[in-house]
C-alpha cells in the first residue's frame, strides 16, 4: 500500500508539474511576446525561449521559500545565500536610448580595463574568487560602438597590454572582455563572453615623432591607421580667425566663469597669440597656454578689485610667466653687467663682432649677445671654425662656416688663390654652438680683420648668409632683438645703439613695448638689410664699393681694401714659398 501510495503521489505531483509548466508558459510567453516583437531577431527569440525554458524548470524558486538558519551564519555575515532569479536577471553594458548621434568618447585614462571592459570578481564562501555574467563591465570600445573613440598614442603605448589589444580589435572588428589579470594574483572561475562586432573609428591624437618612430618599427601601423590629418600650431590672422578667436575667449570665460575682458585685454591677448607664432601674419593655436594667461590676468583684475579683465592684466599675467621662467636670463645678464661675460656696447674694434643667440629653455626663449671674433694671417690653412675643432659646433654651424669660405673664394678669389689662414671663435662658449644665424656676423668679423677696419660695437648683427652674399631669415628675430636692447639698458643706452637683422624678418617683428618705444624715440636702432655689402656699410661707416667693369673696387671702398690686402697675402706666400725653396736648393 505504501508503495503504491508513493508512486500515486510521484504521478500526481508530475502532473501537477506538467500542468504549472503550461500554465507558466501560457502566461510567461504572452507577457515576453511584445519584447520579441520590439526585438525582432534571431539571437533575442532564442535567448527569451531558453529563459522560459529554465523557468519552467525552476519554478520553485517563484514559490515562498522558508528561510533557514546556518549554524554560524551569524559570525559570517557575507556568507549569504545566492540569488536564485539571477540568471535571468539583464546585464545591461550599454544605454544609448537617449542618444541623437553617433557616440563619441574621449578616453582619457586609456588602460586595459578603461579601454577593453573586465570581469569583476567576488569571493564565496569557501574563499574562492568567483565571478559571472552580472560582473561584465563595458569598456569605452563598447561604449563607442557605431561612433568614434578618440584617446591620445602615447598613452595607449606605454599602458601595458593596451596597444597589442588595440590593433588585435581594430584587424578583427571585435572585440572580447576578459578578466585582465597580467600577474596572474587571482583564480577564478571561468568566463569567456561572445566577442562582440565592432564598428568603431578610432582617432589617436599623437606627437609627430611618437607617430614617425611607430610608422616606421610598427607594420600594422600603416595598415590600420591609414589617415594622418597634421594640425598646425598657427593660424592665418584675418578677420575671420580674429572673430573665432574672440569667440574662443568668450567660451573659455563662461565655460570658467572668468571676468569678461575689455577691447584693450582681447587686443593684448591677441597680440601675445600673434608674437608666440613669430610671424605677424599668423595666430597662435597653442590654446592651453592662452587659456593660462586668462586665468591668470582674472587673478590680477581680482587683486584690483576690477569687474573686468583689461589690457594691463594680461600684460602682468604675461610678465608674471616670464619672470618665472626667466632666472637663467637674469644670471646671464648678471655676468654681463660685471664684466665676467664681456660683452661691448659702445666703442669700435677690428675683427670683433656682437653676433645674437637664441636660449630655449622648453617653455621660454630669450635672446644674449655674444662676442665673435676673428684673427686673420698669411697662410694655406683657410678659415678655421675653432668651435668645430673643440667639437661644440653643430652641423648647421659647420654648414655657415664652409658657406662663408664659398663666399668669399666667389668674391675675392678670382683673380688669385685665397692664401689666407683665419681662426673663428664665440668667445666664451663653452656648451656648444649650432645654427647658421651668425653665419654674415662671421663675414663682417673676417672682412673687418682682413681690412683693419673697425666695426661699432653697439650694433649687434644676426642672419644667415647664402654663397652669393644674399642675407638670409632666422628664427627667434623678436628675442634677438630684445636681448641685446637688455644689454645696452643695462650698460646705458647712447642714441647709436641697434641690431641689424634680414630684410626678410622685418615681417616677423612683434617688439615687447619697451623696445618700440625705444626705438620710437630714437634711442635704439633696428636696420634692415638685405646683402653682405649693406651690413658692413652700417658696421663700419664706409662704402663697400661695387666691382667695377675692369673687375676692379672703387679705391678707398672696404671691398678694394679687403681685395688688395688678399692680393698682398698671395704675393707675400708667393715669395715666401720661394724664398724658401731657394733656401733649400742653396743648402743642398
Amino acid at each position: 500500500i505504501f508503495i503504491e501510495l508513493k508512486d500515486l503521489q510521484k504521478e500526481v505531483q508530475e502532473k501537477i508539474e506538467k500542468m504549472d509548466k503550461v500554465v507558466f508558459m501560457e502566461n510567461a510567453s504572452r507577457i515576453v511576446e511584445p519584447v520579441k516583437k520590439e526585438f525582432n531577431t534571431e539571437p533575442v527569440g532564442k535567448y527569451l525561449e531558453a529563459m522560459l525554458d529554465d523557468m519552467a524548470d525552476n519554478l520553485q524558486i517563484f514559490r515562498p521559500q522558508t528561510q533557514t538558519q546556518i549554524p554560524g551564519a551569524g559570525l559570517m555575515p557575507f556568507m549569504v545565500q545566492g540569488n536564485p532569479f539571477q540568471p535571468y536577471q539583464v546585464n545591461l553594458l550599454v544605454d544609448n536610448r537617449d542618444q541623437k548621434m553617433p557616440p563619441i568618447i574621449v578616453e582619457k585614462y586609456p588602460t586595459y580595463r578603461n579601454l577593453f571592459g573586465s570581469i569583476e570578481r567576488d569571493v564565496d564562501r569557501s574563499g574562492v574568487w568567483r565571478t559571472d555574467f552580472s560582473k561584465i563591465k563595458a569598456g569605452s570600445f563598447i561604449k563607442a560602438n557605431g561612433g568614434y573613440l578618440v584617446l591620445n598614442l602615447l598613452d595607449a603605448i606605454v599602458e601595458p597590454g593596451v596597444w597589442q589589444a588595440l590593433k588585435r580589435a581594430l584587424k578583427s572588428e571585435k572585440i572580447e572582455i576578459q578578466t585582465y589579470d597580467p600577474f596572474y594574483l587571482f583564480t577564478t572561475t571561468g568566463l569567456k563572453p561572445e566577442p562582440v562586432k565592432m564598428d568603431v573609428k578610432v582617432v589617436v591624437i599623437s606627437d609627430l615623432r611618437v607617430y614617425h618612430i611607430l610608422w616606421a618599427f610598427d607594420e600594422d601601423v600603416k595598415k590600420i591607421f591609414k589617415i594622418r590629418a597634421d594640425f598646425d600650431t598657427s593660424m592665418d590672422k584675418n578677420d575671420e580667425s580674429i572673430r573665432q578667436f574672440t569667440e574662443f575667449i568668450k567660451m573659455e570665460t563662461d565655460k570658467d566663469k572668468l571676468k569678461p575682458l575689455n577691447a584693450a585685454a582681447v587686443a593684448a591677448l591677441l597680440e601675445h597669440a600673434v608674437r608666440i607664432t613669430g610671424r605677424q601674419e599668423k595666430i597662435s593655436t597653442s590654446f592651453p597656454e592662452l587659456t593660462d594667461l586668462l586665468r591668470e590676468a582674472d587673478f590680477w583684475a581680482g587683486e584690483e578689485n576690477k569687474p573686468i579683465i583689461e589690457g594691463s592684466h594680461i600684460d602682468k599675467a604675461i610678465d608674471a610667466k616670464i619672470y618665472r621662467s626667466n632666472m637663467i636670463e637674469e644670471h646671464i645678464q648678471e655676468m654681463v653687467d660685471r664684466g665676467t661675460l664681456m660683452i661691448d656696447v659702445d666703442g669700435k674694434v677690428v675683427g670683433q663682432v656682437n653676433g645674437l643667440a637664441v636660449y630655449s629653455l622648453g617653455d621660454y626663449m630669450f635672446g644674449k649677445p655674444s662676442r665673435i671674433t676673428v684673427s686673420t694671417s698669411m697662410g694655406r690653412a683657410g678659415i678655421i671654425n675653432i668651435e668645430r675643432e673643440a667639437d661644440l659646433s653643430g652641423s648647421t654651424h659647420n654648414k655657415g662656416v664652409l658657406i662663408l669660405s664659398g663666399y668669399m673664394r666667389k668674391k675675392y678669389a678670382q683673380d688669385k688663390p685665397l692664401t689666407i689662414s683665419a681662426s673663428i671663435a664665440f668667445e666664451q662658449s663653452y656648451g656648444g654652438v649650432d645654427g647658421d644665424s651668425a653665419s654674415s656676423t662671421e663675414i663682417y668679423a673676417l672682412l673687418s680683420s682682413i681690412s683693419d677696419i673697425p666695426i661699432k660695437q653697439y650694433i649687434a648683427v644676426t642672419g644667415s648668409v647664402n654663397q652669393k652674399g644674399e642675407i638670409q631669415a632666422i628664427g627667434g628675430v623678436n628675442q634677438k632683438i630684445e636681448g641685446f636692447y637688455d644689454c645696452c639698458r643695462h650698460k646705458g643706452l647712447n642714441n647709436k645703439q641697434g641690431v641689424i637683422i634680414p630684410k626678410s624678418n622685418v615681417k616677423d617683428l612683434m617688439l615687447r613695448k619697451d623696445v618700440v618705444e625705444a626705438v620710437t624715440k630714437g634711442l635704439f636702432h633696428i636696420y634692415q638689410v638685405e646683402t653682405i655689402d649693406e651690413g658692413i656699410e652700417i658696421l663700419t661707416g664706409k662704402s663697400a664699393g661695387k666691382r667695377k667693369d675692369d673687375g676692379n673696387y672703387p679705391e678707398g671702398t672696404i671691398n678694394y681694401i679687403v681685395d688688395q690686402k688678399l692680393k698682398k697675402l698671395a704675393e707675400g706666400l708667393k715669395k715666401f714659398a720661394a724664398e724658401e725653396e731657394s733656401g733649400k736648393k742653396s743648402n743642398k
